[in-house]
């Protein structure tokens, strides 16, 4: 045959002979079905069969003609231009030769899988799918295919979709030439994921570019409605190490609304969405055993084509069985300068009008232009904020124009999502109603810099931006360290120049992510009030019992923490609310006394080995073992808040244990906050139970000079330098070197003070946690302190 090709027949390297779609088909199909990893077969037609079919229709002048005419100023008459070429293409007639070798290779497939096999027709462009430049969603697909004459005219039709207006302006931005580019055609047998789902993977988390995770959307039926952005897809997160050990992968699990399914067309050819049953919008469209095998899958493809990969995969509903229907070079995160560190500092004082999924990790203002279709594109002015139901890739041209980008619907892999980190602007999908809050023509400000949540901001929102040069930074001998507590933003915190989390603190996942009572799970039935008994039962949804739903969340955040910065240490902190705090969490007001003086009440070790919580507790122990042990992520630490006396520890050593945390199994290190003036009088006693001991500097210096920290009478008297703290702290240091274990301090103070980090750089202490936007500075200010210090003992001998 002259024109047609297997995918059995071609790689990778025959982009000239058959584009990027079908050439990476063909890959996959000869080096990783070995392998285990289903792929559909089909044929291609290659480019050899478009020239034949545009010189037999004589279309080459009359193309070149076309072409000749694009205003390449305004492009205000692209569109007519595109209309014109594809009606010259679609009306003219397949050359017969190409004709019969096409239905000559469909009737082997017809043969082999039966005579009422549906296939997709595919376009695939020679300068398709490359490292710099993906043309995802140019050219046309045409799903559900059957019968020899539906399938010539939709190889015409893919023909016809190389002159896109869409596509035709993609070329013009990027420098390719207009009448050069050539197209092949993939015909493949259909996946039946109509009738079970479909969506992507993504072997490095396409937002930050960290590469330890696979990211898998997926969505009832065809996987059209994901990259349109018309539905809000599940997403999970599979760590590759833990894969590789062979442990529990999955490190955290979004349910998406999923509110349209797209199937199979009633009536003749093509597809049509239908409303996704309640019960199907609320279940997962993978099981955990599928989650994981499709990142085994992620991972081998990845490690054949040896770079970042942008793949699909479909699941048929009547074999069961899912396969890999495409596999494209990730584009935007493959050649990230990661050298280069930006540092937001944002004003977020005003309340956000709308939220939805952040893509990227910028900020950007604007006025905002709601559009209702592309046909009002002529009305978006450069440095606009696009607002718009949902786009797909005929948006394209007016999207470059926009500063930032807002739609109702879609999810992190959407058309909109995918197209605004190539631009490199930030981007809010799944906003559901950001067309009826935002109005037309307001100035908004679009903030991705805050983590998986987007906010779109009312008005000028002020913001500052720091270059930081991450070969510019100096080493230090003490570690420096990340106090953290939102698992969204961990990903992009794994990039600062940190040795781990010095601290993790739990109470963010617990009201902002869980926002139940622990023991109001552990004891729903004696919650009284009916708006939190309801809530409860609807955050609860799906968990076989509520004690579930708590353990299941907080081991998604600690282990997406764990994740981001394995093998580096991560110090999770056991919960340390007050009382009062405790209280306002859904159905707390039952379990709650009230205090007089909450922050040297009920609170830390106190808590955690009595009647009123101890429930709680050992559902974060829960939690912690199943991030450890299952998980395989046992670079996650302990440590133990406000612990009063050694019998306190030892009480509270042996609740962890029974609850899967023994200290020194599968390496679990134990260590303790320093914050009661005991810890340091009887540092020594407290080191011999422990592995390492954290200063908590705000509370340690509360208690020792007996000064409210939150009031702005005695304010002057709080202070880290204060003779009395000062022996706390060296205390401490001393001690732990003592007995040979770790110590660090968690605050702000080093990193404002340099007196004080020459202070604690002098008597030895291990590491400094910093929150992160005082990281850089804090590294500085570690850095002078060591030289100064180093100078000083140098002078002194």
């Amino acid at each position: 045959m002259n024109y047609i090709k297997t995918f059995h027949e071609v790689g990778i390297h025959d982009v000239h002979l058959v584009g990027g779609k079908n050439a990476s088909l063909g890959e996959l199909c000869q080096n990783l079905t070995s392998l285990d990893i289903k792929v559909p077969c089909g044929f291609a037609v290659t480019v050899a069969g478009f020239d034949a079919f545009v010189k037999k229709g004589g279309l080459n002048a009359q193309l070149h003609d076309l072409i000749a005419k694009i205003d390449y100023v305004t492009l205000s008459n692209l569109q007519q231009i595109s209309d014109e070429a594809k009606r010259q293409i679609i009306a003219s007639e397949m050359p017969a030769d190409l004709s019969r070798e096409i239905l000559e290779a469909f009737d082997h497939m017809l043969k082999k899988y039966g005579p009422d096999i549906h296939v997709a027709v595919r376009s695939s462009a020679t300068a398709e799918d490359m490292a710099n430049a993906s043309f995802a969603g140019q050219y046309e697909s045409f799903l559900n295919i059957h019968g020899k004459d539906e399938l010539i005219a939709a190889v015409k039709k893919c023909y016809a979709s190389l002159y896109n207006a869409r596509a035709l302006k993609y070329r013009i931005d990027r420098g390719f030439s207009l009448e050069d580019a050539q197209l092949s055609v993939g015909i493949q047998t259909m996946i039946r994921a109509d009738l079970a789902s479909s969506g992507v993977c993504f072997t490095v988390d396409p937002d930050t570019g960290f590469s330890d995770v696979v990211v898998i959307t997926g969505a009832w039926g065809l996987g059209d409605n994901i990259v349109q952005g018309k539905v809000e897809p599940d997403e999970f997160h599979v760590f590759k190490p833990s894969i590789v050990a062979r442990k529990n992968g999955i490190i955290r699990k979004r349910l998406g609304s999923k509110a349209l399914t797209l199937g199979y067309a009633t009536i003749g050819v093509g597809v049509e969405n239908r409303n996704t049953t309640e019960a199907k919008r609320n279940s997962w469209v993978l099981t955990n055993e599928e989650i994981e095998l499709l990142a085994k899958w992620s991972m081998r493809i990845e490690q054949h084509y040896k770079m970042p990969m942008d793949i699909e995969w479909a699941k048929d509903g009547n074999t069961k069985e899912l396969y890999i229907v495409q596999a494209r070079p990730e584009t935007v995160h493959a050649h990230r300068d990661r050298l280069v560190l930006h540092e937001y500092s944002v004003d977020t004082k005003s309340v956000a009008i709308c939220r939805g999924q952040a893509v990227g990790t910028n900020i950007a203002m604007g006025r905002a232009r709601i559009l209702g279709s592309i046909s009002e594109a002529h009305r978006i002015e450069p440095g606009d904020i696009l607002v718009a139901e949902s786009t797909n890739p005929d948006w394209d041209v007016v999207m470059k124009k926009a500063s930032a980008i807002v739609t109702n619907h879609g999810g992190r892999t959407s058309h909109a999502a995918i197209v605004a980190r190539e631009l490199g602007v930030p981007a809010i999908v799944g906003s559901t109603n950001a067309t009826e809050i935002i109005s037309e023509g307001e100035w908004i400000t679009v903030n991705c810099t805050e983590g998986k949540i987007g906010k779109v901001h009312r008005g000028k929102i002020p913001w500052t931006v720091i270059e930081h040069r991450l070969d510019k930074i100096p080493a230090t001998h003490t570690a420096p360290m990340l106090v953290l507590s939102d698992p969204d933003k961990a990903y992009e915190w794994s990039f600062y120049p940190s040795e781990g989390v010095g601290l993790m603190r739990m109470e963010f996942l617990i009201t902002s992510v869980i926002q139940v009572h622990p023991m109001a799970l552990a004891f729903f039935d004696k919650v009284g009030n009916p708006d939190d008994r309801s809530k409860i039962e609807m955050l609860t949804k799906g968990y076989p019992d509520k004690p579930s739903y708590f353990i299941d969340m907080l081991a998604q955040g600690i282990a997406t923490m764990a994740a981001a910065f394995y093998s580096k240490d991560v110090i999770v902190r056991f919960s340390d609310f007050k009382t009062n705090e405790y209280a306002s969490l859904l159905g707390g007001a039952a379990f709650e006394e009230h205090e007089e003086n909450p922050m040297i009440g009920f609170r830390g070790a106190s808590r955690y080995y009595h009647e009123r919580y101890q429930a709680g507790f050992e559902m974060e122990c829960k939690a912690i073992d199943r991030v450890r042990r299952h998980m395989g992520l046992t670079n996650v630490k302990v440590m133990i808040p406000f612990c009063r006396t050694v019998a306190e520890l030892v009480k509270v050593l042996g609740v962890m244990g029974r609850n899967g945390l023994m200290r020194g199994e599968y390496g679990l290190e134990v260590y303790m906050m320093v914050e009661v003036p005991s810890n340091a009088i009887l540092a020594d006693a407290f080191a011999a139970h422990v592995d390492g001991f954290s200063i908590g500097s705000n509370d340690l210096t509360q208690l020792t000079l007996g000064v409210d920290r939150d009031s702005e009478l005695v304010a002057p008297l709080f202070s880290e330098r204060d003779e009395a703290v000062e022996w706390m702290i060296t205390r401490s240091i001393e001690a732990a070197h003592k007995h040979g274990i770790k110590i660090g301090l968690c605050g702000q103070a080093p990193s404002d003070d340099t007196g004080f980090a020459e202070f604690l750089i002098e008597h030895g202490i291990d590491s400094i946690s910093f929150n992160p936007d005082s990281l850089i500075r804090g590294i500085q200010a570690i850095h002078e302190a060591e030289v100064k210090t180093e100078t000083t003992q140098h002078i002194a001998l």
